[in-house]
């Protein structure tokens, strides 16, 4: 049996499923756009020895999304760490309690961190600080992608805690 086969087929309704569409073409737009720049900054260096300046902060600000949605995305797809077979040896009452423990606590430290990190944005937003770089970025716009990354982890979150109860599984 193929790890974490049953999981990936898994979903608890059709919002969830929406918001991984979502989740999932941002993610695809985002890294499409990257490779294009990071692509097109190294030709841009290498024939012309010119450099577009702002590439390397756009790339940082990209990564980060992408770590967000795509840990979002793979716990989803119950593609994240796991110790498969521990949870294949237990009764099935045994792991789901033991998933719904993991759920909660991952999404009371989830919450905590999109409290604090939405606290450092809105204080970056008041204050009106800029990155001291080429394009001046306002700061609140990559603090941003950090909430709603926690957000995204958290709605997925629930999504997992609810597959943990029979009514809610298709």
């Amino acid at each position: 049996m193929e790890p974490n086969s049953a999981v990936r087929s898994k979903s608890a309704g059709a919002v969830f499923d929406g918001i991984a569409v979502v989740a999932k073409a941002a993610t695809a737009a985002v890294l499409a756009f990257l490779v294009i720049l990071v692509c097109g900054e190294a030709f841009l260096r290498s024939a012309f020895n010119h450099s577009l300046g702002f590439a390397e902060e756009v790339t940082g600000y990209c990564v980060v999304m992408l770590t967000f949605f795509g840990a979002a995305l793979a716990l989803r797809g119950g593609t994240l760490f796991q110790v498969q077979f521990l949870f294949d040896r237990l009764p099935k009452s045994a792991a789901a309690w033991i998933m719904r423990g993991f759920a909660l606590g991952a999404l009371v430290i989830c919450l905590a961190l999109m409290v604090k990190t939405n606290d450092l944005m809105l204080s970056s937003l008041s204050r009106g600080k800029f990155a001291a770089t080429v394009l001046r970025t306002p700061l609140w716009i990559p603090q941003l992608l950090m909430p709603a990354g926690f957000a995204l982890i958290g709605v997925f979150l629930v999504e997992q805690l609810l597959l943990t109860f029979d009514r809610f599984k298709r």
